[in-house]
């Protein structure tokens, strides 16, 4: 079991703002996650993927790399660490409908 006890709030920030610098793609190559599914949480107007971000903080912490399996990232994992430092958790938004575009089928003359 991952003791989060040496992550600290400044340890999140220097992970936000790697991932901010590498963007998604890059931050995600770099420190093995991937997107997250169920929850986001939030920092500075801006939504980011509750697990790798907390998992990339432990390893800045602690010098020690989780792979996902490592830790639980539901409302008992790394929903509860980021709430406990500071952070605000929310359902992962639902992907925004792109507008559909016209066919020819469809397509007013």
């Amino acid at each position: 079991m991952v003791s989060w006890t040496r992550v600290s709030h400044a340890d999140v920030v220097r992970a936000l703002v790697e991932y901010d610098r590498l963007g998604p793609n890059g931050f995600f190559a770099a420190h093995g996650f991937g997107a997250s599914r169920a929850y986001e949480f939030v920092w500075r107007d801006r939504r980011y993927p509750h697990n790798a971000v907390p998992g990339t903080a432990y390893e800045f912490a602690t010098g020690e790399r989780l792979a996902p399996a490592d830790f639980e990232g539901g409302r008992s994992g790394a929903v509860k660490v980021l709430e406990k430092l500071g952070f605000s958790v929310v359902p992962r938004a639902a992907k925004q409908e792109q507008p559909q575009q016209p066919t020819r089928a469809t397509a007013i003359p």
